[in-house]
């Protein structure tokens, strides 16, 4: 049947396209009932006068359901009532639009799944369909030509229940795995053969005596068995593969049907190795043939015997302009002899000389089931890739192979020869057969295979040899991949049926003549370019013979053991299917429970059947959420739950006896709710939830202590009013609603004051799930505006506050309390150190006796705070934030303060104004903190060495044992420097890193106050002499030049003196160096490791130094971690690496013998010259890195001007590579490249030839390859142009001798050598060649699986 495109982009019958007189409508139907069927659609080409209750039975039929079970409603119209199943009006008067796409929706009715249809309802519906001539069609159709297969191969996606019911024709298909239609193919041409069938049929599994799972004839038996008697409509193979030892990567891989016919062959002659079914392929498969070459001289013939499985015919000879047209002329080729003339003389034995000879090859018997290979694979010496021969080529459907076979009763007269068997089975080929005759004496004495004489067999009639077709297995693709199937001939009633994957449909002989290639034009040298990619691969005959023909066994005739397999098999299909019913009828749907005991949100699948009550489902969750023994199970009750907004949608009160079905909603694939198993104290009532109520957590704020208390969930309604809303929350937390203020946070940090009595909760945009915070006072904070409060800043420090763990370095130089020379103490506490009032000194004392002495020391001496500052240490909510008090500092800025054991909090002090109070801090400088927030832009550089460091003014010093909670106010800016302060941007002047201190020794700090609290913190629960880890709680908008400064005390050592490294999910560590932007890319618990070192200056930045050694195997070696900085030469940077290289490498270099140069990934680049400036020169960077390269001679790179490049000379008579060497070019040209070379080499300028080296450096490449590999010579004049663009130094170029010949090598040289070169350029991480991915072998894995070979990739 002719197909023609559809408006689908798909190929409908041509017949419905004829059908100009009556307009089609197009319907494309979703299955929204299932999981696993959503994304499918059904497609149906229907006459417009088509009614609608004939649409439901079309869409019944085509989806395997049962007509009347479900409903059909517009996809874009979700209010619309579904379409009337017994509606009578034609589909154009219902609406649809002929020639449009019109979408629909299949979906459940009143709540239930669709019922799936039986194999006899099935059938019943479709007695009036035939695959062959489809008016109404689901899914891809076929193209022209391809009979049910895609001329270019996708693999089509089926719905769950096309695969339920069983095909029209009676026939099961096969389950394409990924790309598994090959296997299908052949496996249904197999189980199609009745000898073949009824063979295996009567072999017996012994289980004691093999595993099933890997036995191959017992998978194959159990296939076949459901390929007989399943009432599917396709079954799965993985048992099958899973026999070959094959894991699931073998199915996305593709092979030749021809090569797994062999394959599976020879793995099954194995297995059956000792039982009745040993010699079974070679009585079906195996022929005989005669390789022979006979003297045109004296007569004398030399031959040899081989046995074949297959024949492969050439489709189009070599050299040949034109293919063979049939089947019969390439059989015709393949035994056409050739002539042995001239230099191609045979040595005759007889005549003792070289002869004219006749070689060719002679059939002495054909197998039962002939194969025919086609072969269209082959390969183009032009294009030098492979190409797939779509030349046409007929095929008979009876094949008379009389004149194709040797019936002469010839006797040897020389060399007898053996039966070469398995060793060349089914690789004859007339063009390539060996002539190196076996040198066996035993002679093979049985031509045919039936035991009967030569006489006997001339005798024969000729109908004896004549064949008919059962099998086309056809190819639809390129070389490159495609799709296989399988045309095949019932030999029960000799109807054509199509074996196309999932599906089976009945063809003609007209389908069979479009399987023969080609197309109507002529068979010219380029018509197969432009012929049908769909064509036969390989065709399968059977010897027309009425005393061998078998007929299949049916059920009632299988042998016992089979019975009990076909009843094992039924027993699990008919078990499957009440799965299937089961999972129908199933509600499955997330649970959720606030564990009493565990207090985590547990989840987990609730899966109910629909006829159980809510009572009990209950009782379920509570055994699955395993409260049993925790909570009574009357304590417990299931409500509606939005788990993605913590909403609690509705409780379920009075419907404890409803079924799950109706309460869902029906078995639903999905859900868009969840459940939630609530949970109460004996003591309380379960507070009933309504549709339509917003819930809303509650937290109460204490502005004395500063604290936030855990959420109070209430349930409000969102036409609420404010007033109503506060009288709410009054009878729910006690406090009055009259001075009460209530603060929305809409979303994060987004903080509302709800103020406007009237003003419904809608209309405050609340939603489903809300958090307010709440509190009632009589202070006067309420008097000012709202965003200069101090329940804003409490608010606002509360969700900006983050939990951090801080890692301190292992050995700590010293504790803040021996390194202090002064006494800690408090202006007014009585409780002062003794002596400390004599001992004291300001900030502004340390700074006018030495700017670098305050580098050198922690934060010690800080701003005292006023005496209310002594109220309890408020400790952080059930969310996790601490806050302090908001009181204005000292007056007095020399102070002292003693580290509180209650108060832990810290404020960064403004540049301009020390004593400027928080309260007093403007709205818009809040505003800036957040539009400021940077993302995480931390410089990521991993750590190699840390440099060890001492206090400035005694050494290392002890850390104290046991961290308290400490609490400094920063105060380096005072009055006395007033004069010298310097205004810092976020952004620096420079591309470099962020410095601490500017050039006067200031340190930066924020313009606000920042909350900082530290908790002491064990990792290991004691171990180790001092506190290792600190829990520091800190608002994410300060800086990291400030929290380095917080964390003085602690590490031991001033900022300017460690790293601060941040550890992702995989404990990498990387370095955050940028000090002037924020910590808000941190979150919750991310840890933080602190490593001493000298951290960076403004204008500094950290690089990596890794030396160049362009002879070595490995060229890239890591040497140490060093500092550069702006405006530095690269002579003064190579001065400040002398000394590093000696103390940490052993490098003793002088500064005229090393280089540095530009490192890009592996590969060198532009040499630095000593006068060169970092930043003016050459750009530098954070996470830089360099290359050192040693010299063995002074340096020759003296201006930008030249280009050094590396050579490395290739001698193909030694087939080695000589080491690099470096040239010198004071230009581009290409003239001066190759007279430096010549110079350097001795070659002849005329003789040498150069080509630049592929990929990184050293550009590897093996010695096998690169002699034709590379692009010699090039015709250009410069260097810098196409093909070559060397414009810079650090290219590789190969030279070598044009009058120098390649080396000789032998086969045995040749392979040794490549052994070398493989194992030499993986070491190296290059490929050995670059040719594209080669196809993985297949392989049957008789011992259940491969085994790994150490050697490979």
């Amino acid at each position: 049947m002719e197909m023609v495109p559809s408006e689908e982009k798909q190929l409908v019958p041509k017949e419905i396209e004829s059908a100009a007189e009556e307009p089609r409508v197009l319907c494309i139907v979703q299955d929204t009932t299932n999981a696993k069927t959503v994304n499918e659609r059904l497609t149906l080409n229907l006459p417009a006068s088509t009614t609608v209750n004939k649409l439901y039975e079309d869409v019944a039929h085509k989806a395997g359901y049962v007509n009347g079970t479900f409903c059909l409603a517009w996809a874009n119209a979700a209010d619309v009532a579904p379409l009337d199943q017994a509606g009578e009006m034609s589909l154009v008067l219902s609406g649809f639009e002929a020639g449009k796409k019109n979408f629909l929706q299949l979906t459940d009715k009143d709540g239930e799944q669709p019922q799936i249809a039986s194999d006899e309802s099935g059938t019943a519906d479709s007695s009036g369909l035939d695959d062959s001539s489809q008016d109404r069609f689901i899914g891809p159709l076929p193209r022209d030509g391809t009979v049910g297969c895609s001329s270019d191969y996708s693999s089509p996606s089926y719905s769950y229940s096309s695969i339920l019911n069983k095909s029209e024709t009676g026939y099961v298909g096969l389950v394409n795995q990924a790309m598994t239609c090959y296997l299908n193919s052949l496996l249904q041409t197999l189980f199609m053969t009745p000898e073949f069938r009824n063979a295996l049929y009567n072999w017996e599994f012994e289980e004691s005596e093999e595993d099933p799972v890997t036995s191959i004839p017992y998978q194959l038996q159990r296939l076949f068995v459901l390929l007989q008697t399943s009432k599917k409509r396709a079954i799965e193979t993985t048992d099958v593969t899973r026999s070959f030892g094959w894991d699931s990567s073998e199915a996305w891989q593709q092979h030749d049907v021809q090569e797994l016919c062999r394959v599976m062959f020879d793995a099954l002659e194995q297995k059956w190795k000792q039982t009745e079914q040993a010699d079974l392929i070679n009585q079906l498969y195996q022929g005989k043939l005669k390789d022979y070459v006979r003297c045109l001289e004296c007569g004398y013939e030399s031959w040899r015997i081989d046995t074949y499985l297959d024949i492969p015919l050439v489709i189009r000879p070599f050299g040949a302009s034109q293919a063979f047209g049939s089947v019969e002329e390439a059989l015709q080729a393949f035994i056409q002899p050739e002539t042995l003339d001239g230099p191609n003389q045979y040595f005759c034995e007889r005549c003792k000389k070289k002869c004219d000879a006749r070689k060719g090859l002679r059939f002495l018997h054909f197998p039962y089931l002939l194969t025919l290979q086609l072969k269209r694979f082959d390969f183009d010496y032009t294009t030098m890739h492979r190409i797939k021969l779509n030349d046409r080529m007929t095929f008979p459907e009876e094949l008379d192979m009389s004149p194709f076979i040797d019936v002469e009763d010839e006797s040897p007269q020389t060399e007898s020869c053996t039966d070469s068997g398995a060793e060349n089975e089914g690789s004859c080929h007339s063009d390539q057969m060996s002539n190196d005759f076996s040198t066996d004496d035993a002679v093979d004495e049985g031509i045919c295979l039936d035991n009967t004489s030569t006489a006997e067999r001339v005798l024969k009639p000729k109908s004896s040899l004549t064949f008919e077709l059962f099998s086309v297995m056809v190819h639809s693709g390129s070389a490159a991949g495609g799709h296989y199937y399988a045309c095949i001939k019932s030999f029960s009633d000799s109807q054509w049926y199509s074996f196309n994957d999932q599906h089976v449909s009945k063809i003609t002989q007209d389908d069979i003549r479009k399987t023969y290639g080609g197309s109507s034009g002529s068979r010219g040298y380029y018509s197969s370019a432009f012929a049908s990619s769909t064509n036969a691969y390989m065709l399968m005959y059977r010897l027309k013979d009425p005393s061998r023909n078998a007929k299949f066994l049916e059920v009632e005739d299988f042998p016992e053991h089979i019975k009990r397999l076909v009843q094992r098999e039924k027993e699990s299909e008919e078990q499957e299917k009440r799965q299937r019913e089961i999972e129908r009828n199933t509600c499955k749907i997330k649970l959720f429970c606030m564990h009493p005991v565990k207090l985590m949100m547990m989840e987990n699948k609730l899966e109910v059947h629909k006829d159980k009550t809510l009572r009990e489902a209950t009782e379920m969750s509570y055994k699955l959420m395993d409260l049993d023994g925790v909570v009574p199970l009357d304590c417990c009750r299931l409500v509606k739950y939005d788990e993605f907004h913590e909403y609690l949608e509705r409780s379920y009160e009075g419907e404890e006896d409803m079924p799950m079905g109706l309460l869902l909603g029906g078995v639903k694939s999905s859900y868009m709710f969840d459940l939630l198993l609530e949970i109460r104290r004996p003591d309380q009532a379960f507070q009933p939830y309504k549709p339509g109520e917003v819930m809303v957590k509650v937290h109460v704020v204490d502005l004395k202590s500063e604290s936030i208390a855990a959420p109070v969930s209430v349930r409000a309604y969102l036409n609420q009013t404010i007033t109503e809303f506060k009288q709410l929350i009054a009878q729910a937390t006690g406090l009055c609603a009259e001075t009460m203020r209530v603060v929305l946070e809409r979303c994060y940090n987004d903080l509302r004051l709800l103020n406007v009595p009237n003003k419904t909760l809608k209309a405050e945009g609340f939603f489903r799930s809300n958090k307010v915070f709440v509190e009632s006072s009589d202070s006067t904070d309420h008097q000012v505006a709202f965003t200069d409060s101090v329940l804003w800043k409490l608010l606002d420090r509360h969700g900006n506050t983050i939990r951090l763990f801080v890692s301190l370095p292992e050995q700590s130089p010293g504790s803040l309390a021996n390194r202090t020379s002064c006494p800690k103490a408090s202006a007014d506490s009585e409780d002062s150190f003794d002596g400390a009032k004599g001992s004291r000194k300001s900030v502004e004392a340390i700074l006018e006796e030495s700017t670098e002495k305050l580098k050198n020391l922690s934060l010690q001496q800080q701003q005292q705070q006023q005496q209310s500052s002594s109220t309890s240490d408020s400790q952080k909510s059930s969310e996790h934030s601490d806050f302090e008090h908001i009181e204005s500092p000292a007056q007095e800025p020399d102070a002292v303060l003693q580290p509180s054991q209650t108060e832990n909090s810290t404020r960064v002090a403004s540049d301009t104004d020390n004593q400027f109070p928080s309260e007093e801090r403007s709205d818009s400088d809040v505003n800036n903190d957040r539009s400021t927030s940077s993302v995480d832009s931390d410089i990521l550089s991993s750590s190699h060495s840390s440099d060890t460091l001492c206090n400035a003014d005694s050494g290392p010093l002890p850390l104290a044992n046991g961290l308290d909670s400490h609490s400094i106010t920063s105060s380096r800016r005072s009055k006395a420097h007033e004069g010298k302060k310097e205004t810092w941007d976020t952004a620096e002047e420079d591309s470099g890193t962020d410095s601490e201190y500017d050039e006067n020794g200031k340190s930066k700090a924020d313009a606000q106050y920042l909350y900082f609290k530290t908790e002491p913190y064990s990792q290991d629960d004691g171990s180790g002499e001092g506190q290792k880890s600190l829990l520091v709680h800190v608002d994410k908008r300060i800086t990291l030049a400030a929290f380095k400064q917080n964390l003085e005390p602690f590490v031991g050592v001033p900022s300017t003196q460690f790293k601060v490294f941040r550890v992702y999910a995989n404990n990498q560590e990387f370095e955050s160096v940028r000090l002037n932007e924020t910590l808000s890319s941190f979150s919750d618990d991310n840890k933080i490791t602190i490593r001493l070192g000298r951290a960076l200056k403004k204008g500094e930045y950290r690089v990596k130094v890794y030396q160049l050694l362009v002879n070595d195997p490995e060229p890239c070696k890591f040497l140490l971690d060093t500092v550069f900085a702006k405006g530095m030469t690269v002579r003064q940077s190579k001065e400040e690496l002398l000394p590093q290289l000696k103390d940490q490498c052993k490098l003793d270099l002088s500064i005229d013998r090393f280089r540095l140069r530009k490192k890009t990934w592996k590969n060198p680049g532009t040499v630095f010259l000593d006068y060169h400036v970092y930043e003016e020169d050459i750009n530098i960077s954070s996470n830089w890195e360099v290359f050192l390269e040693v010299l063995e001679e002074p340096e020759r790179m003296k201006s930008m001007s030249q280009l050094a490049v590396l050579s490395r000379r290739w001698c193909p008579a030694q087939m080695k590579l000589e080491a690099f060497r470096e040239v010198v070019l004071e230009s581009s040209s290409v003239e001066e490249l190759k007279e430096k070379l010549s110079e350097m080499s001795g070659i002849a300028l005329e003789n040498l030839e150069f080509a630049k080296g592929r990929g990184t450096f050293p550009c590897d490449i093996s010695v096998l390859e690169i002699h034709q590999d590379l692009d010699w010579n090039p015709k250009v004049s410069t260097l810098n142009v196409w093909p070559l663009y060397i414009c810079d130094d650090g290219a590789v170029i190969f030279y070598r001798d044009s009058t120098e010949d390649l080396m000789d090598l032998s086969e045995e040289e040749r392979n040794e050598l490549m052994k070398k070169e493989s194992s030499r350029l993986l070491k190296t991480g290059h490929r050995v060649s670059y040719s594209p991915r080669k196809e993985k072998a297949l392989k049957i894995y008789l011992d259940g699986g491969p085994t790994k070979d150490p050697g490979q990739d």
